[in-house]
């Protein structure tokens, strides 16, 4: 069975920064893509980034672009979200997503709040 948990959410001012972490568990063969994805209340969830198997390539959703970076460290199985220069509609419930295997895996996901 594989896990994925999100953490590092959290209530930030405006302008801050937050860092998201997602360790992916379990029967892991290789991971493909990464992913973060949010949902803000009443809204359908986003496509925030992406990153590829090797972290060698990398998308973005246009409102992040310049402010947000995607990681990974495979020998830990954790992929990662740097966000900067938070703006209130930032605020959402972050998922991670992992394509294992062809399947689609989802974390529970974790809260960001962006608000003075």
């Amino acid at each position: 069975q594989v896990q994925l948990v999100e953490s590092g959410g959290g209530l930030v001012q405006p302008g801050g920064s937050l860092r998201l972490s997602c360790v992916v568990s379990g029967r892991i063969f290789s991971i493909n893509t990464m992913a973060w994805y949010r949902q803000a209340p009443g809204k359908q969830r986003e496509l925030v980034a992406t990153i590829s198997s090797s972290g060698g390539a990398t998308t973005y959703a246009d409102s992040v672009k310049g402010r947000f970076t995607i990681s990974r460290d495979n020998a830990r199985n954790t992929v990662y979200l740097q966000m900067s220069s938070l703006k209130p509609e930032d605020s959402a419930v972050y998922y991670c997503n992992a394509d294992i295997l062809i399947q689609h895996y989802w974390g529970q996901g974790t809260q960001v709040t962006v608000s003075s």
